[in-house]
Order: C-alpha cells, then sequence, then structure tokens
C-alpha cells in the first residue's frame, strides 16, 4: 500500500471511522472450537456454521488467518494482503471495497479492518456474515483479535494458543532488554515527508515500554503527525525508526544525505534502524519481530547514552 494511504488509513481510524465496527478483544459468546461448536458470535455477529470460503481485506487479518491455520478456508485476499505469500492476492480493495466484488468470490465469511461504506449490511442482504477486526490500539487488543479471528473460524484453541504466545515473547523481550541508563529518545519515520507516530498509537505504544521517548510527542496535531525537519534537528533523537524503506526507499545513507542530518546522535552512532515496512504497519502476530527488532537498537543505542 503506498506509505501515503497507510498514513491516511492509521488517520482515519484513529477519528473512529469504523462504522460498525466492534471491538475483537470483546468476541462475545462462543462454544469451543471444531465443527459443532457453531453457530457463534463474534463482535456481536452471527457466525452460523464453520467458514470454508473466507475473504479478507485486512493484511493483518489476513496474516493472523494463516498463523491460526485457518489458511486453507481462505479463498481471497485484498489486494495489499501481500503476506504469507501463498494467500489469494486478488484486485479486491479494502479501502474501497466493492460489495459485488466480494459476493462474486462466493464467501461464507468476509473480515474487515473497516465497515467502509456499509459493506457488513450489504452483504448480509446476500446472507454473509462480515466481522469488523479494528486497529489495535494496544498490544491487548491484538492480542484479543488473534482470539476473535480464532473463534471466527474454528480455530478457537489456537487463537488462544497464538495470543499467549506473542504476550508472552513480547514480554519476555522487553523484559530482557536493559533500560536506557539515560534518557534516549526516538524519531518514527512513516514517509520521507516526516509524518510520525506519537506514543499514543499503537507502535507508540509498544516504543514506550522499552524507556524511550517519542519526538513526536507535543507535535502537531492528531496521532499521526507530520514533524518538519527543524523540529527532528532540534530534537537531536538518539534512534531514528524507518518504516518506509521498502515503499520510498529509505535507508541510513539517504537519511545521513538530508541536509543538516548528518549532525543528528543517531546518525552520527550508527542508530538508523531500517523495519519491514509491513510489519511495522499491521498488528498481526509478527509483531513480535518487530518488538525483537526494537530491543536489539534500543540496546545497541543505549550504551552511547550513558
Amino acid at each position: 500500500m503506498p506509505k501515503v494511504a497507510v498514513i491516511s488509513l492509521f488517520a482515519a481510524l484513529s477519528l473512529g471511522l469504523t462504522g460498525c465496527a466492534t471491538h475483537a478483544a470483546d468476541p462475545g459468546p462462543a462454544a469451543p472450537a471444531g465443527p459443532a461448536a457453531f453457530p457463534v458470535t463474534v463482535g456481536g455477529v452471527a457466525i452460523p456454521h464453520r467458514p470454508d470460503r473466507i475473504v479478507s481485506l485486512s493484511p493483518s487479518a489476513t496474516e493472523t488467518l494463516y498463523a491460526l491455520g485457518a489458511g486453507p478456508q481462505v479463498v481471497a485476499v485484498d489486494s495489499d494482503s501481500d503476506y504469507p505469500p501463498q494467500a489469494p492476492r486478488t484486485a479486491l480493495s479494502g479501502l474501497s471495497p466493492s460489495p459485488e466484488a466480494i459476493a462474486a468470490r462466493n464467501p461464507d465469511l468476509v473480515v474487515v479492518s473497516a465497515d467502509t461504506g456499509g459493506l457488513a449490511a450489504a452483504l448480509a442482504k446476500t446472507g454473509v456474515p462480515t466481522v469488523v477486526m479494528p486497529d489495535a490500539k494496544t498490544l491487548d487488543d491484538a492480542y484479543g483479535e488473534f482470539v476473535s479471528l480464532g473463534i471466527a473460524t474454528g480455530h478457537r484453541a489456537e487463537g488462544e494458543n497464538l495470543a499467549r504466545q506473542a504476550k508472552e515473547d513480547i514480554d519476555r523481550i522487553v523484559a530482557a532488554t536493559p533500560k536506557p541508563a539515560q534518557p534516549l529518545s526516538y524519531y518514527y519515520e512513516l514517509d520521507q515527508t516526516y509524518y510520525s507516530a506519537k506514543s499514543s498509537t499503537f507502535i507508540g505504544q509498544i516504543l514506550s515500554r522499552f524507556g524511550v521517548s517519542d519526538i513526536a510527542d507535543g507535535a502537531g496535531t492528531g496521532d499521526y503527525p507530520q514533524l518538519s525537519a527543524e523540529h527532528i534537528l532540534r530534537a537531536d533523537p538518539g534512534l531514528i525508526f524507518l518504516a518506509d524503506t521498502h515503499c520510498c526507499g529509505q535507508n541510513a545513507g539517504t537519511v545521513a544525505a538530508r541536509p543538516g542530518w548528518s549532525t543528528l546522535s543517531a546518525v552520527k552512532n550508527g542508530h538508523v534502524v531500517a523495519l519491514d515496512d509491513d510489519i511495522a504497519s499491521r498488528w498481526s502476530p509478527r509483531i513480535v519481530e518487530l518488538v525483537r527488532a526494537v530491543s536489539a537498537a534500543v540496546s545497541s543505542a543505549a550504551p552511547a547514552h550513558r
């Protein structure tokens, strides 16, 4: 997905434009997984039987479905769902979904990140349930979505195990990472026009667990402000995280070549961290990989600030 589109989507979701989305952390009553367990209710949506033709219009949900073992039940995913490679990627859009195009896939369950344009109501007329997995605001939200998708697809035990394992792995990684002995700040880059993410965001909350401070806090409006080069240079972050490596070709070299940026502590000390764009912008089970990358970066940068 183009980085500007990602930022726009984040901003829209943070403003609550999720239609009739319900939080996945509260899936509602459900029986144990298995064919006989259905019907189940997830997020207020009744699913009459174990779905065998799932359409996912959310890259995060797509990754989670495959991690749960529900991949064989998935018949189509949106154009931005590029992981895992075997996912049946199509031209379907999660940003501007077409009920007709989705219905043509004959789904018995549709998973989306937002009920854009009244999609759920349109599909309900054809008898297709639509489960909304909204953007995770916290790690607990992400864990809850793993469980909810497990219930919705007949993989409840796998969903619970996935959530438990992710939480244990993340807690262990954070606990094993030495906290900076002196203040350590970071700049998190969403694109090369300096859009960033505050500590109130999902990614910001993850980074905050490592005892580092966000230079975007207090700057601009909203959770994803556009910073100025002057603000970044003035803040002199000890760490720079680049979430625009694949989309926009950014790396330590391009950052150092920006006017004045070679003087930044993060650049001088070699603490410009290239992240995988997709992992950094999704709340799938691969958040463990993101946490591991942040841990390595903080462990490396902290000694330079002692």
